[in-house]
């Protein structure tokens, strides 16, 4: 018996690593996706966000986030008590580190939404200042109320991997950032017309959302917790088709209605798709059928199209759709979630998104116009139709359209 507790002990730990580790490759892939829907001339600032707020997201989560968000786990205590916090079925344990890591790598994912929603005309080390702040309390305290045990889990508040807990609190602090900050220079007219920005690299932004799909795998499944039994690895296959079936539909579904609105199969559109059939189906891909799943994929891929148009109208400038994307369809994927689940009540849901949604957006909106009138948050007019590549980072993407 003492060998069998131990080699699930191994699988259990392991298999939680591997998970965490597909996560953290969804950090290049937003790096990617984002460098793709922006312009050339903000690729490097674009870039150098992304690998700082991952870095930042790290020592935060470390320092006073994990303690924040599961109170009793310190990382940097001398004894480190966290290594034996967590059990599996209550008998079988799996090392509290290795919790820890797959629980970092969700908040960077916070934390990268935001950069794309920002992107194009905010300053580089405000944004970076205000990743300490959301990756080290905001996020940690929200993430407390559900996942660490708090008021929304009494509360019957389900969110199996995190629509609202990751997604729909990274959009709405994305939300109070872009409010505060503006569009972008020439995105609006006068005469109420919207003038296009396309980004510069559909091949990379493409790659970015294939990268962020793999990673979601680690992101759902590893969300199971568990592998060493036949229900349990079961149950990941289950996750596995779910989050692949949410996403081919939400990428089909934006298509369809990009050609129905627009006249045409709008490539960013797809890409917004499958990304929005992912965000929809992380509230629970473990209990519903696969024709479920499928059908919330592909409402989420008619939402997104839908939000994006609505945004756009009322002058929310948001480079690569995040908002719509993680904050829309997160809080589509919570309500979804009284489709497939049981154990969930529409009050229950409901709390829990108002309490996230109220919550993230009133304190990012606080931290947002600290920095602001402190700092500032936005480069000049001159700077900003240089680029930030040249302005903020002093580093060009592609020199050689300089020359």
């Amino acid at each position: 018996m003492e060998d069998l507790i131990q080699l699930a002990y191994a699988v259990d730990t392991f298999y939680f690593l591997v998970m965490g580790a597909m996560v953290m490759f969804m950090a290049p892939g937003f790096a990617m996706l984002e460098a793709g829907m922006v312009r050339s001339k903000n690729t490097s600032g674009i870039l150098v966000k992304n690998v700082g707020l991952f870095s930042i997201a790290c020592i935060m989560y470390i320092l006073i986030g994990y303690d924040l968000m599961y109170a009793g786990g310190m990382m940097l205590s001398p004894d480190n008590s966290v290594e034996d916090v967590l059990a599996s079925g209550g008998d079988v344990y799996y090392s509290g580190k290795s919790d820890f890591f797959f629980q970092v790598v969700f908040v960077a994912t916070a934390m990268s939404i935001i950069s794309g929603a920002v992107a194009e005309r905010m300053k580089v080390w405000s944004f970076l200042l205000f990743a300490i702040i959301m990756t080290g309390v905001i996020y940690p305290i929200q993430g407390s109320w559900s996942w660490g045990g708090g008021f929304l889990s009494d509360a019957g508040f389900v969110d199996f991997a995190g629509s609202g807990i990751v997604h729909m609190c990274g959009a709405a602090a994305a939300l109070a950032g872009v409010i505060l900050l503006g569009p972008r220079s020439g995105k609006y007219n006068d005469d109420g017309t919207i003038t296009p920005i396309p980004g510069c690299n559909m091949p990379l932004a493409t790659l970015g959302m294939f990268i962020l799909w793999f990673g979601w795998f680690g992101f759902n499944g590893g969300s199971e917790l568990k592998l060493s039994n036949v229900d349990e690895a079961n149950a990941v296959a289950q996750v596995f088709v779910n989050t692949n079936m949410a996403a081919a539909c939400g990428a089909v579904a934006a298509l369809v209605m990009s050609q129905i609105m627009f006249g045409r199969a709008d490539i960013t559109m797809a890409l917004n798709g499958a990304l929005a059939g992912l965000v929809s189906i992380t509230a629970e891909p473990l209990s519903g059928t696969h024709a479920e799943s499928m059908l919330i994929g592909a409402i989420g891929g008619v939402i997104v199209v839908l939000s994006l148009v609505a945004l756009d109208k009322i002058k929310i400038d948001d480079p690569v759709g995040a908002i719509s994307v993680h904050g829309t369809c997160g809080i589509w994927g919570l309500l979804a979630v009284l489709i497939t689940s049981d154990d969930a009540t529409l009050t229950g849901q409901l709390t829990g998104l108002g309490a996230i949604l109220g919550f993230t957006f009133v304190s990012a909106l606080v931290v947002w116009f600290i920095i602001k009138m402190i700092f500032g948050i936005r480069v000049s007019e001159e700077e900003e139709l240089a680029g930030l590549d040249s302005s903020e980072v002093g580093i060009t993407a592609y020199p050689e359209f300089n020359k």
